[in-house]
């Protein structure tokens, strides 16, 4: 049985695990403000996009362009654009979309993969495995920019576009609320037209007319498009992580102080033990000597 000197010492430890992570807490708190904030601003713009680039994508098709590229039959190649953490203490954020993105990768094996990774924790993952990381960003906790975004999708357009892969995928965590957040796969390149749903009347077709030409058009949409989706799902996933570590840091410093109160009872139980043995021990001296 552990002596009240031990006890005192754990719970002296347990108490500053609670002052770190309820500080933890507090900070993912703050910084989950703000990245609710850009998410409210980035998602209509992005949800917007890729329907209109769905809808266009459709209505093209004799316009021949790099990122309109579509292999014929399964694709040989994949690409995966991950987006992880660069530190853990959020509960399953980082192991879920890894996940995700291994489900995906699986068919395909590493010599037929190749990843661009933002956040050390899905590049760490798929280095060990064999995997190639074509290239690695860090994750600020404050976000990255549209110029970083920018980059990060021009690593994967050029990609596709040179050939080296037949698809491009995404694969982010997109932000629910502060309790939920949920790993998602988005293809972005090829663009696939808008699907109809099986049975279902066909409505009237929409036709456009193109001021410049299509190819033009095409030309100056299509790497907006990518470089809006990456950026709203760098967006999503830094809030969908301070999300993940404040509910994370809440639930540990929880348990903390759970931890402190069983501690603290079972001191009291070995002093108030020690005490009945001391004062048993005084009387059994006192009537050994009457």
């Amino acid at each position: 049985m552990a002596t009240p000197r031990q006890i005192r010492g754990r719970i002296r430890v347990a108490k500053n695990i609670q002052q770190i992570t309820k500080a933890m807490k507090m900070v993912a708190a703050a910084r989950l403000r703000r990245a609710q904030e850009a998410v409210g601003a980035a998602r209509p713009y992005a949800e917007k996009m890729r329907d209109v680039m769905a809808s266009l994508g459709g209505a093209t098709g004799g316009v021949q362009h790099p990122l309109l590229r579509r292999a014929e039959g399964e694709p040989r190649t994949i690409g995966i654009l991950l987006i992880t953490g660069d530190r853990g203490l959020c509960g399953a954020y980082n192991s879920s979309v890894i996940r995700k993105a291994n489900d995906l990768v699986k068919p395909f094996g590493p010599e037929r993969t190749k990843l661009v990774c933002v956040g050390k924790k899905g590049a760490t993952f798929f280095r060990r495995r064999g995997y190639e990381v074509v290239a690695e960003h860090p994750v600020p906790a404050t976000g990255i920019s549209f110029a970083e975004a920018q980059a990060l999708a021009k690593t994967g357009r050029d990609l596709f576009a040179g050939g080296e892969i037949d698809v491009l995928y995404l694969v982010y965590t997109r932000f629910l609320s502060a309790l939920s957040q949920r790993p998602q796969e988005l293809q972005i390149l090829p663009i696939d037209p808008p699907e109809t749903t099986e049975g279902a009347a066909a409505g009237p077709t929409v036709e456009y007319l193109f001021e410049p030409d299509p190819e033009e058009i095409l030309a100056s949409l299509l790497p907006r498009y990518v470089d809006t989706q990456v950026y709203q799902a760098v967006v999503e996933s830094v809030a969908s992580e301070h999300g993940a570590r404040m509910t994370s840091m809440s639930a540990a410093t929880d348990n903390a102080g759970k931890m402190i109160s069983s501690l603290t009872l079972i001191l009291n139980r070995a002093r108030q033990a020690a005490i009945t043995k001391e004062i048993a021990e005084i009387v059994g001296g006192a009537e050994a000597l009457k």
